[in-house]
Parts: C-alpha cells; sequence; structure tokens
C-alpha cells in the first residue's frame, strides 16, 4: 500500500484554512473577488465546489492531488456527467479565477483565455438540453479527445464513425476505448448497435459486447469496421431522444 504525504505537509495554506473551501474563498478575496465556495463534508481538505449563475451549468467540481500539490477542475452541463471545461494547475489563485469565470457564467471560450489552464473538450453548451444539439456537442468532444489520445487507429475509428450520417445521427460513447452507441443522450444511454474497437491502427473489431467478445466482423481499416456496424444496425431507428434524470431526481443529486 502506498503512502500519501500528510495534506498538512503539501497543502499547508488549506490545512490552516480548515477546508478547500475555505482556502479558496480566502485566495479570491485577497485578489479583490468574492467566490461562494461549498466545501466537501466528507473531504474537506481536498474537495470543493462552486456553483454557477447559469441553470445549465452543474457546480464546478474542484479536487486536489494526494500524491502532490496539484489541483484539478472539471465543469459538466446540468444533465450530463461529460465535462466542458477541465485542466490541473499547482496555482491556487488560477483556480479561484476559473471558478469565478465558471461561476459568473463567462462564456466557455473565454474561460481559457483568463486561466490557460483550463482546457476545452470540445463540448459546447446546450441551454435547452436539445437531443440532437446534446449528440453534436458529445460527438465534437469524442472527436477531441481522440485526436489528443495519441492513438491514431482509434481517432480514424472516431472520424470513420463521424463521417458516417447513420451513426453519427446516434449518441455516442466509449467505454474503454470502445465506441459504442445510443438512441438517447446521456446519462441514461439506451444502446443500440455493435461496438466498435481499435485494435490497432490497421486492426479493427466489431463485436456485440464492448469488450471484444461475440465478434462481428473484423477489418483493417476504420470505413470498412464502420460499414460492417451499419450492416448490423437494427432498422426504423428514429431521432436520438433525451436520457436526462428527472427533475425531481436531478435536486436529488445536487445537480
Amino acid at each position: 500500500m502506498v503512502a500519501h504525504p500528510d495534506p498538512a505537509v503539501l497543502y499547508p495554506d488549506v490545512a490552516t484554512r480548515g477546508s478547500l473551501g475555505a482556502a479558496l474563498q480566502a485566495v479570491a478575496e485577497e485578489g479583490g473577488f468574492s467566490l461562494p465556495v461549498r466545501a466537501s463534508a466528507s473531504d474537506p481538505l481536498h474537495c470543493a465546489a462552486v456553483d454557477s449563475a447559469l441553470p445549465h451549468r452543474r457546480a464546478l467540481l474542484i479536487s486536489s492531488s494526494a500524491i502532490k500539490r496539484w489541483w484539478s477542475i472539471r465543469g459538466e452541463g446540468s444533465i450530463q456527467y461529460v465535462p466542458l471545461i477541465q485542466g490541473d494547475t499547482d496555482d491556487l489563485t488560477q483556480v479561484a479565477r476559473a471558478a469565478q469565470a465558471w461561476h459568473d457564467g463567462v462564456a466557455l471560450t473565454d474561460i481559457p483565455q483568463a486561466t490557460p489552464f483550463v482546457h476545452l473538450t470540445g463540448r459546447f453548451e446546450v441551454p435547452d438540453h436539445d437531443p440532437v444539439r446534446l449528440t453534436e456537442s458529445q460527438w465534437q468532444g469524442l472527436r477531441t479527445e481522440a485526436r489528443a489520445a495519441e492513438q491514431p487507429g482509434y481517432q480514424a475509428l472516431v472520424e470513420a464513425a463521424y463521417a458516417e450520417p447513420a451513426l453519427r445521427n446516434l449518441y455516442p460513447f466509449t467505454s474503454h476505448w470502445a465506441l459504442r452507441f445510443s438512441t438517447t443522450t446521456g446519462p441514461f444511454t439506451s444502446i443500440v448497435g455493435p461496438c466498435l474497437l481499435a485494435d490497432d491502427i490497421d486492426r479493427y473489431t466489431v463485436s456485440a459486447a464492448f469488450t471484444g467478445k461475440d465478434p462481428l466482423a473484423e477489418a483493417t481499416t476504420a470505413q470498412e469496421a464502420v460499414a460492417a456496424a451499419v450492416r448490423h444496425l437494427p432498422s426504423g431507428l428514429g431521432p436520438v431522444t433525451s436520457g436526462a434524470f428527472p427533475a425531481e431526481n436531478r435536486r436529488e443529486l445536487g445537480s
């Protein structure tokens, strides 16, 4: 079992304040602005959240590393559990400024200009939660992630699937680097059709299970794999519908 450093040693400023939330508030006050931070009840030294003034944004999640002095942020839309922004830094002042921008409703594309450690995931905000637009946003996020993954086979697979209208009209998501599809948006996905897996840049598997079990086809190009997947799609698929939690459940979950 790996022993982690004492949080008081890694984060003496946080320990002195009693919580990450209090430390963020203090940093904000020093910078001349206020920040409504909620400290975690279960792990106050490592976790905090900052609500947004925009109803279609969930609270910005802020967490600290247990291994080295490092903070991470993650900002999600109100009904999906996929990031719109994320980032890591060792500068708590920058974390506070990113949290302020998220809280104040600053446009996603403008947040990295004020706090360069923040990265856009490629997904865009859909205030009215339109399923078709959420699907477009998810595709954009997966394509952005694939380009950054430095796995040519996987990137080729995502791009080939996006180029195919029958798949582009479905909500995409990944599991263990396997590409899957749904007739509903997240978080309640309704899986449809086969799973696509890039074993290598010239070896692809189309299977009924995401682990590659129950193979339906093997291919040497991403385009061939996508064509095989389309052949195994059920007929009569309609437009993507919402897979959101009911409103009362979102309130219970603290959305």
